[in-house]
Formats: C-alpha cells, sequence, structure tokens
C-alpha cells in the first residue's frame, strides 16, 4: 500500500510539473506575441514623438559601434556570405544543368535564385548575428538594471522606445547593405559560371537580363525589410524579457539569435509563396 501510494504522489508530481511547464510556455508565448503587436502598433506613435531617439538608432546602427556599414561589421559578413553561398549556387546549378545539357539556362537561375532566396535571407541572418544580439544585450542590460522600470516610472512607454525605435532604425539601414549583397551575389555566380567553367558570357548575360524583372527586385527588397523588422522585434522581445543577471542575458541573446533564423527561414517560405504565387512564372520565357 505505501509502496503504491508513493508512486501516485510521484506520477502527480511530475504530471504537475508538466502542465506548469506547459502553462508557463503558453504565457511566455503570450507575452511575446503581445510585445511584438504593442511595438508594431505603436510605428506611428513612436514616428510622432520618438523620431529623435529613430534617427539616433539609425546613425548608431549604421555608422556606431553596430557598425552596419562602417568598420568592416554587418557589411564584411554579408559580402563573405553571399560570395559564399552564391559561388557555391553557380557550382551547383551549372553541374545540374550539365546532366541535361542545358546550361545555358544558368543566367536564369542566378537571377531567380539570389534575387528570390538568396540574398534576402543573408542579409536577414547577418543582421540578425550582428546587430540582433546587440538589441538583445542593450536591452536586456536596461532590464536587469531596472532602467526600463525607471522609464515606465517617468511614462516613458518602454516598448515604442525600447523596440519600435530599433525596428525601424534596421528596416531603414538593411537596404543598401542588402544592394550590396545582391550585387556581390551576382557577381560570383557568374564568376562560377562565366570563368571558371567556360560558359558563353553572352548566353549568360541575356538569359540572366530576361529573368530578372523590376518586380522580382521590388519583391525581394520587401522580403529584406520585413526580415529586418522580425530579426529587430525578436531580439528586443528577449531583450525585454531577459533575467537572471548577465547571465542570463547572454542566454536570451543565444535564444533569440536561434528564433530569428528559424523565423527568417518559416517567412522566407511564406513571402516567397505569397508574393510569387505557388507556381511562379518565369519572366520572359513564356512558362
Amino acid at each position: 500500500m505505501v509502496a503504491s501510494a508513493d508512486v501516485t504522489v510521484r506520477t502527480e508530481r511530475r504530471v504537475g510539473r508538466r502542465i506548469d511547464q506547459t502553462v508557463s510556455g503558453i504565457v511566455r508565448a503570450g507575452e511575446f506575441v503581445t510585445f511584438i503587436v504593442r511595438a508594431i502598433a505603436a510605428i506611428p506613435f513612436t514616428l510622432v514623438h520618438y523620431r529623435k531617439h529613430v534617427l539616433n538608432q539609425i546613425a548608431e546602427v549604421t555608422f556606431g559601434s553596430k557598425s552596419l556599414l562602417s568598420g568592416g561589421g554587418t557589411l564584411g559578413i554579408v559580402l563573405a556570405m553571399s560570395l559564399a553561398a552564391a559561388m557555391m549556387l553557380g557550382v551547383e546549378t551549372y553541374r545540374g544543368l550539365q546532366l541535361v545539357g542545358m546550361t545555358s539556362l544558368s543566367g536564369m537561375l542566378s537571377a531567380i535564385a539570389n534575387t528570390r532566396e538568396l540574398a534576402p535571407v543573408v542579409v536577414g541572418i547577418a543582421l540578425a548575428a550582428k546587430v540582433g544580439t546587440g538589441f538583445t544585450a542593450q536591452v536586456g542590460a536596461m532590464r536587469i538594471s531596472d532602467e526600463i522600470a525607471a522609464l515606465d516610472s517617468m511614462a516613458i512607454r518602454s516598448i515604442p522606445f525600447l523596440a519600435t525605435t530599433r525596428m525601424i532604425a534596421a528596416m531603414v539601414c538593411i537596404l543598401p547593405i542588402y544592394m550590396i549583397g545582391l550585387l556581390a551575389s551576382y557577381i560570383a555566380t557568374r564568376l562560377v559560371v562565366v570563368w571558371f567553367n567556360g560558359e558563353s558570357s553572352g548566353t549568360f548575360d541575356y538569359f540572366f537580363h530576361l529573368a530578372l524583372t523590376p518586380t522580382d527586385l521590388l519583391y525581394s527588397a520587401i522580403k529584406a525589410i520585413v526580415f529586418a523588422g522580425i530579426v529587430a522585434l525578436v531580439h528586443c522581445s528577449y531583450g525585454y524579457f531577459a533575467s537572471g543577471g548577465p547571465e542570463g542575458v547572454g542566454q536570451a541573446a543565444g535564444r533569440a539569435l536561434r528564433t530569428s533564423i528559424l523565423a527568417i527561414g518559416i517567412f522566407d517560405v511564406i513571402f516567397t509563396f505569397g508574393l510569387w504565387g505557388l507556381v511562379p512564372e518565369i519572366p520572359g520565357m513564356g512558362i
């Protein structure tokens, strides 16, 4: 009887712990969703009341310690990642097309793959690794030092002031770095196909320009801007809810990076289907 009662108590404790963990996870997910909704809804308020802070964040992200453009920070990361990924894209697409005797279409695949998928994803991941983690550390440090509570006590809306301003700054500053990464992707793929594999440069350029349209460039830029906003919101939310001192801030930065990369992958699929359709058309090819 005693052993049976002991087993029952242990089972109830395990079930109770699992229920508590589940409820805690749901509550925490609700906190993050509420944070993101409030940050997005506060964009008009932020542009009116915190526009000076928005400009300061743009300057900080662009030329400050996070060095989006200066000092070889995110620019160097994007260039390196774009060159490596685009070169592998050129190698594999050329080999695949060579099997079916259609290497002349390498330019078309370069225009479509680099524009629609590779460049936005690369710049989003680079932004998360360089700028996003800085956001988490900065906001998290303010949380554990009670600076966020001080902002609230001074009637300063902490979410627009800390998160929305950084989101706007990231979305504004991502465009130049994205265009540089996209250009690097085009150049790297062309080098592999034309210079290393000996494909005709005229044929490559013809199909490249045939498949590349202003609409694709616009949609690709929209994806990059949205990814920048997602990265900023995810990292600021993890910093906003950080706890446990400096160690907790470091753990929050790691979790935020994993979450933002996963979110980029999920939203990349959603935006690809939403912008180009489930059955995409190839411009200039009639298919």
